[in-house]
């Protein structure tokens, strides 16, 4: 079982079949899921998709956390994961996705730095990666917000992405 979070403005839980619904409509709208491949055009394909998201076991301390205000504890407003990826080698990434109400507000880096102390001081995972499609700048900037560092550039499927890492060893430097 995950741990619950709490930041300053947020609670973070672990996603739950539940959150289906609300997750289903964030990943409905083309703006939110511009730079991130998926199902998203074929709902039964988008509902199947979600389903094995929700409910498949990722690891001790792994997995996805739903995003909640704390001033309006019922509103979903994203989610954070923090999973195993065999996309291009075997590591442990981290990444979001928030509806437009609650873009620009802070809660994605908010949300994500304390999902990577985390990783970091109780999973005891050694490296975290995130793959950013190339154009989403505002992701770009949480990773750096959060300390990732920028690797290299990447392609899948035809499509750019900006790699970014962190060790263990680097977050303890940037966050003593």
């Amino acid at each position: 079982m995950l741990p619950n979070f709490e930041t300053q403005r947020l609670i973070l839980r672990p996603r739950v079949m539940a959150d289906f619904d609300a997750c289903y409509v964030m990943d409905r709208d083309p703006e939110v899921t511009t730079y991130i491949r998926g199902p998203w055009h074929d709902p039964a394909m988008h509902r199947q998709f979600l389903t094995e998201r929700l409910q498949k076991s990722w690891g001790d301390g792994l997995g996805y956390w739903s995003i909640f205000e704390k001033v309006q504890p019922t509103r979903f407003v994203g989610w954070i994961l923090l999973i195993p990826t065999e996309e291009m080698e075997p590591q442990i990434e981290i990444g979001w996705r928030l509806n437009r109400l609650a873009w620009g507000k802070g809660y994605a880096t908010e949300g994500a730095r304390v999902i990577l102390e985390h990783a970091f001081q109780t999973v005891k995972v050694a490296r975290i990666v995130a793959d950013i499609d190339s154009r989403n700048i505002p992701s770009m900037r949480v990773a750096e917000k959060i300390g990732l560092q920028f690797v290299g550039d990447r392609e899948h499927d035809g499509v750019s992405s900006k790699y970014f890492a962190l060790t263990a060893e680097e977050f303890y430097k940037l966050f003593p």
